[in-house]
């Protein structure tokens, strides 16, 4: 059988014709408790911890809970709620941050485990002068355990959208 150009272009555009319905695709709302494993508890915290003098910092010590991850979760498209934690801020706004179950995690000490805290790469910026509120917050979640500058975080996302969470 010869194969010529046009059987190559409209192969190719047959590969591409169903891009934009995977766009549209309908996130899995997902809640903290998630990202838990099933069967497994919620990891505690141990009292005791390494002090960071030169970057001024309280490293806990979790139990071996706070680090198993839901792999369950990897790859999915979700959407969560959560509060921002800023990493990088620059003139459009924050573009990398922890979302925390809670307002002002990881601010204060200790911060919560690894398998409650979430890495987000923003494509669009969220307005640095709008961080106290809830968001909602959509993308492609990725189970790896990264060490930030502020805690430890079990998942990462790519926030495709993210918006204020309306109580």
């Amino acid at each position: 059988m010869y194969l010529d150009r046009r059987y190559f272009l409209a192969l190719g555009l047959g590969f591409l014709a169903p891009a934009p319905f995977a766009y549209a695709q309908t996130p899995r709302e997902i809640t903290w408790d998630d990202l838990i494993p099933p069967g497994v508890p919620y990891g505690e915290i141990i009292g005791e911890g390494e002090i960071d003098m030169l970057n001024d910092t309280w490293n806990p010590i979790f139990d071996e809970n706070a680090r198993k991850l839901n792999e369950a979760l990897h790859g999915a498209y979700i959407r969560m709620p959560g509060f921002i934690v800023p990493l990088e801020i620059g003139a459009e706004g924050v573009s990398e941050f922890v979302l925390v179950p809670y307002q002002g995690a990881c601010i204060h000490t200790p911060p919560p485990p690894p398998n409650q805290l979430v890495l987000v790469q923003s494509i669009t910026p969220w307005p640095s002068d709008d961080l106290w509120q809830a968001v909602w917050v959509e993308g492609r979640m990725g189970t790896q355990l990264v060490t930030t500058d502020i805690a430890q975080t079990g998942y990462a996302l790519t926030a495709e959208h993210i918006e204020v969470y309306e109580w």
